[in-house]
């Protein structure tokens, strides 16, 4: 039932004592690094983890401008693993990690498999990408410390893909939604049945924003349990939060991570319940702690006890992304609104994408959905009646009414990583 339960079911007074030793000792180890021992410098012992809120934030710029070693904590001859960001808009963000920074995140990794049900007889598949990106790496070490039999196949190649997991009876698969709805699709080209030819038990999906409508998709097309995962490279990567067996809302490792939640717009720290940005302090790392990190991630803290026994606090599915809000005519919309539209529309394929336009200065809303030809008719009157019912619920869920554009399945395009959706095409 629990990997650590002395810790995952620790009372709430037990985990706040932990979390403010370590607190300080990660602020004095903050301090060994060039920028923050600028910023921490008249930082003194705290007394109360709530006294976190004094202290400045960093942001992802901030990662920038300190490239590369403005953030190392640590001797560098302590230093094992880096990995990075693409860099495509800037310096790359780096980040650190000692061996005792890897050994604490293979066994948070462990803790999140074996809470979701994973166990060391399970045959892992990892369709996740290797290298810099910490999502590959992030599970496959945390399987091998469950125990599991891991296969690091990496993403791509779907006829693989379902060679291994039928020649290897695969029961665990990490990977992206988006590619799981691809991948099922190849199956059912190739003649293969996932729910009665392989052996699939358990999906962790996690990396882009996706719906709850999406992850019921999933488990209904492979007959598995689906679990959201959620982390980032720059807190170390995945892990930091995990849903239990009741699926409903991902723990946060509170004896890794302080969470809080803060209005974007004014900073102001949320009570729980509350939807904001996620802002997290490590508070186990050595070569590179963070304290007080704006993820850009909205989401929002469930303090009520979850009926698994565990006592870390858990966070709500991500919205989505500060950065990934769309703003149409002055309304604000959100990826994930439009997905768990599309998602109650069966004649709808779930590959989608959507574009940006400006027309005689107004905003203009399109989105092309590919068809699902297993559910769709085929004439055109149910076309067009198709595309009035989905512009209808589109304008009720967002409020905008858009342009819809129906394609052939195969028609737009596809990722060999997280999926891009959103195409904004105005002139900036």
């Amino acid at each position: 039932m629990f990997w650590q339960k002395e810790i995952e079911t620790a009372s709430r007074k037990d985990l706040q004592n932990f979390q403010l030793k370590n607190l300080n000792e990660t602020i004095e180890r903050a301090k060994k690094s060039k920028i923050y021992s600028k910023q921490l410098k008249d930082v003194r012992t705290l007394t109360d983890v709530k006294q976190l809120q004094n202290l400045p934030f960093t942001q992802k710029q901030d990662l920038r401008d300190g490239f590369p070693y403005g953030f190392l904590a640590a001797d560098l001859s302590d230093v094992i693993r880096m990995h990075s960001s693409s860099g495509t808009t800037g310096n790359p963000t780096v980040v650190f990690h000692t061996k005792k920074d890897l050994d604490a995140w293979s066994n948070i990794s462990a803790r999140c498999m074996f809470t979701a049900g994973a166990r060391k007889t399970d045959i892992f598949q990892n369709t996740m990408g290797y290298g810099l990106f910490t999502g590959g790496l992030g599970f496959h070490y945390g399987a091998e410390k469950l125990g599991m039999m891991v296969i690091p196949i990496g993403p791509g190649n779907s006829q693989r893909q379902i060679w291994f997991m039928k020649n290897f009876q695969v029961s665990a698969v990490h990977i992206l939604p988006s590619y799981a709805v691809r991948l099922y699709h190849a199956m059912k080209d190739a003649g293969v049945n996932p729910k009665t030819d392989l052996n699939l038990k358990i999906f962790f999906i996690g990396a882009e924003p996706h719906t709850e409508e999406l992850r019921r998709e999933i488990e209904g097309l492979y007959g598995v349990k689906a679990f959201n995962s959620y982390g980032l490279s720059e807190v170390s990567g995945p892990g930091i939060a995990f849903e239990c067996q009741e699926q409903n809302g991902m723990h946060i490792w509170e004896d890794y991570v302080i969470p809080e939640i803060i209005d974007p717009e004014t900073l102001e720290v949320l009570p729980d319940g509350k939807e904001g940005e996620l802002v997290l302090t490590t508070i186990s790392r050595e070569a590179m702690p963070v304290i007080r990190y704006r993820t850009r991630d909205l989401t929002k803290i469930i303090s009520e006890p979850c009926p698994c026994g565990r006592t870390h606090r858990r966070i709500a599915r991500i919205k989505g992304r500060t950065d990934d809000m769309m703003i149409i005519n002055g309304v604000n919309i959100f990826p994930v609104q439009i997905e768990k539209t599309i998602m109650g529309i069966p004649e709808a394929s779930k590959n989608y994408i959507i574009e940006i336009t400006k027309k005689n200065y107004m905003d203009k809303l399109n989105i092309k959905i590919e068809i699902n030809p297993e559910t769709f008719g085929g004439t055109l009157e149910g076309l067009e009646n198709l595309k009035s019912k989905l512009k209808i619920k589109l304008k009720e869920e967002t409020g905008v009414s858009p342009d819809i554009s129906f394609v052939d399945r195969g028609a737009l395009p596809v990722s060999e990583g997280k999926v891009k959706r959103v195409y904004d095409l105005r002139d900036k």
